[in-house]
């Protein structure tokens, strides 16, 4: 995100649940505070159909002559021949009941680097099926392959981690793995729901955007750079080209091994899009604190008209700058 239009939004912790306007300035322009008043969304008006959606066919009454018909004396008995009948008409007998079989699912978590967690799932009879990932209040979708499988790698938030697969027919699994270096590490993601334009930004060391040291979804780097001391990484999770996506992005840090000291200053930043502009758009951070608590708040903001598409809302101090001091 480097050589476009910022809009600077006016600093200040968000809380839960809060509706937020913002004073915005178009940096290629004189510093000037606007506020947006953003219009509610119409909700679209359904009108039941006039006639079915699929014709029915009528099949024709075969007729009957009446004179074929021998009228019955009232109170008269009847009588049948019960070996007869069963000589002529076979006993139709009930199909068992056969359950359905149960999918049997499989996980397992293994330990990576940089306190991430490689979580396969097999589920078989789940082929090309969408699938949710949990893993302490982080959540995001994920597709099984031709074969029922899927892998991912789960930046970890606790130090027992433990990661929870779902399916939509109620069907899922478990897995569990214990992160010992996780303290090493400072992390913090960002999730929602759809297409937000949401990012999450790292300057480390006060460096400018577009510069090496500017560590987002579009320079995300890898783990290498930590496990070196070097720096940090970005992780995105989540497919999108799937029904109800989840999205996250986190950061992570390797505060215990840094090779310098200094700060790393934390944004996060919405491009306004032809998807999301004149709307309500919602997200969470999670941060993973020093005591190995977990900090979660919610963002509602409303996002300019359609022209201005190609901006980007920048809301800092939503979530804390990392302090990093080398021993």
């Amino acid at each position: 995100m480097t050589g476009k239009t910022r809009l600077i939004t006016v600093g200040g912790t968000f809380l839960c649940a809060l509706g937020i306007g913002f004073f915005m300035q178009n940096t290629a322009n004189e510093p000037q505070a606007a506020l947006v008043e953003m219009e509610p969304v119409a909700r679209a008006d359904f009108k039941p159909l006039s006639q079915p959606a699929f014709p029915i066919q009528q099949s024709p009454v075969a007729s009957v002559d009446m004179t074929d018909l021998v009228p019955v004396a009232p109170n008269a008995e009847l009588s049948f021949d019960v070996a007869a009948l069963g000589e002529t008409l076979p006993l139709v007998q009930p199909e068992p009941e056969v359950a359905e079989p149960i999918c049997d699912i499989t996980s397992v978590a293994t330990v990576e680097a940089g306190a991430m967690v490689r979580l396969d799932v097999s589920a078989p009879c789940l082929v090309n099926e969408r699938a949710v990932v949990h893993h302490n209040g982080l959540m995001f979708t994920a597709v099984t392959d031709q074969d029922g499988d899927l892998s991912v790698s789960v930046p970890a938030f606790s130090e027992m981690a433990v990661l929870v697969v779902s399916f939509a027919n109620g069907e899922g699994s478990v897995a569990t793995a214990e992160v010992s270096s996780l303290w090493f590490y400072d992390r913090v993601a960002l999730q929602w729901a759809g297409e937000t334009g949401f990012q999450l930004h790292a300057r480390e060391y006060g460096a400018e955007y577009g510069s090496e040291g500017h560590v987002w979804s579009g320079a995300a780097r890898d783990v290498t750079a930590a496990a070196m001391g070097e720096g940090g990484f970005v992780t995105q999770l989540g497919v999108a080209d799937t029904l109800a996506p989840l999205m996250a992005e986190v950061y992570t840090f390797p505060t215990g091994t840094a090779s310098q000291s200094g700060e790393i200053n934390l944004s996060i930043e919405a491009e306004v899009t032809a998807q999301n502009c004149a709307r309500e758009i919602e997200a969470q951070s999670i941060e993973l604190q020093k005591d190995g608590q977990v900090r979660t708040q919610y963002l509602t903001l409303n996002v300019p008209d359609c022209d201005s598409v190609g901006d980007f809302l920048v809301l800092n101090n939503l979530v804390d700058d990392l302090k990093v001091a080398v021993n």
